[in-house]
């Protein structure tokens, strides 16, 4: 049976937290469910293996009294691959406490450490041998190479935002657009924390299993946190632990209102949906309540904002009816408190940031409640405003 995504935070949680909670997080979802997920988990991170010759290495998760195992195929230029129980090919194994493996796939973030697991050569196993004996006999590191891949999605440690990109196919980096340093800036703090993130667009158009190529990119850069994809199209085939889908009109702001109260709220929003200036104006009107606090919402592709096929402009001034427009009102609402007499609406008192880069912007969520500049303050410049201060 697979995890769901409420029993993925659960756990999620529970390894953030005393070891008595994790356990009774594994009892509630059943540790052979539990143990399935942090492999699938595992092998999601995995980097991209080096060894030469073809390796399976043995996975054991043990968890009161009771042993769960597993396989994976290690290959170079390849993903790691993923089978249910024990092959007799496997040539080395690799064991782990089940409670141990998820704190460390899960908790809070923690550099590479020793004493974690296991481990052993299989050589006793006459296809082992006959592997140990032949092709790894003038090649032998490539069985190290292959444990190093396996370890390495066994924990969360510092991963470049562009080079996820690229593995799991985005155009975030490297091809039309170059966001990711910019997203690195704004993120790089919520990267080990519990997050919710939305991103709406899905990608792969009609097709219920194609796309979501961003969400799974986030997934991985997130470890400990849930990524929901909004598309107009249904993306059900797409659905996994800590990634799920959700079919809904982004220009829909009675839908949006109710999808966000359904699964809000969110530490990001993502918006790489349809790019129509209409569509982006609605969606962040109606979601931007959403945003937790220290949260931000971030909008791509305003290039859009110049193209009439979009319903943009080429003026030289942006019309309020386009992202860019959008933006630079939000700048205005940013300092209604400088304005006599201006309370600000709800946007208004919850936007603390607006950050502009080349066609992304970033909307930072919090309390606009600083105050304005007191009056008195603008009335001794009132008679000599270029005085030196």
């Amino acid at each position: 049976m697979q995890v769901t995504t409420e029993q993925a935070e659960l756990l999620i949680l529970a390894a953030g937290g005393r070891e008595a909670e994790l356990l009774a997080a594994i009892e509630d979802v059943g540790a052979k469910a539990v143990s399935s997920l942090a492999v699938e988990e595992l092998v999601f991170r995995c980097r991209l293996p080096s060894n030469k010759t073809h390796v399976h290495i043995q996975l054991d998760l043990l968890h009161g009294g009771e042993r769960f195992t597993h396989t994976v195929g290690v290959r170079a230029g390849q993903p790691v691959t993923l089978d249910e129980g024990e092959l007799d090919t496997a040539i080395y194994l690799l064991e782990f406490e089940l409670a141990e493996l998820v704190r460390s796939l899960y908790g809070p973030l923690r550099e590479r450490r020793a004493g974690t697991h296991r481990s052993r050569l299989l050589v006793e196993r006459p296809t082992a041998k006959a592997l140990y004996d032949g092709p790894l006999r003038g090649d032998w590191y490539s069985v190290g190479r292959a444990v190093d891949t396996v370890l390495s999605g066994c924990s969360a440690g510092p991963s470049d935002l562009g080079e996820l990109s690229v593995r799991h196919g985005t155009d975030k980096w490297g091809t039309w657009h170059w966001y990711t340093p910019h997203y690195e800036r704004h993120l790089r703090a919520l990267r080990g924390e519990p997050v919710r993130l939305l991103e709406i667009g899905i990608g792969g158009y009609d097709d219920p299993d194609l796309g979501g190529w961003s969400l799974k990119m986030w997934k991985a850069y997130f470890p400990r946190g849930l990524m929901t994809g909004l598309d107009v199209h249904a993306k059900h085939g797409l659905d996994e632990p800590r990634l799920r889908t959700v079919k809904g009109d982004q220009n829909d702001p009675d839908f949006l209102r109710a999808f966000g109260e359904e699964h809000g709220p969110f530490d990001v929003v993502v918006d790489d949906g349809s790019h129509v200036n209409e569509h982006i104006r609605t969606s962040f009107e109606a979601l931007f309540s959403y945003v937790r606090p220290g949260g931000f919402y971030i909008i791509e592709d305003i290039w859009t904002a110049y193209c009439a096929r979009f319903g943009g402009d080429e003026g030289p001034v942006s019309p309020p009816t386009t992202s860019i427009g959008m933006l630079q009102a939000l700048l205005d609402k940013l300092h209604y408190q400088e304005r006599a007499g201006d309370e600000g609406d709800d946007i208004a008192r919850s936007v603390v940031g607006v950050h502009v880069y080349h066609n992304i912007a970033f909307i930072e969520k919090g309390h606009n409640a600083e105050g304005g500049i007191a009056p008195s303050v603008g009335r001794l410049f009132e008679s000599s405003p270029s005085t030196p201060r």
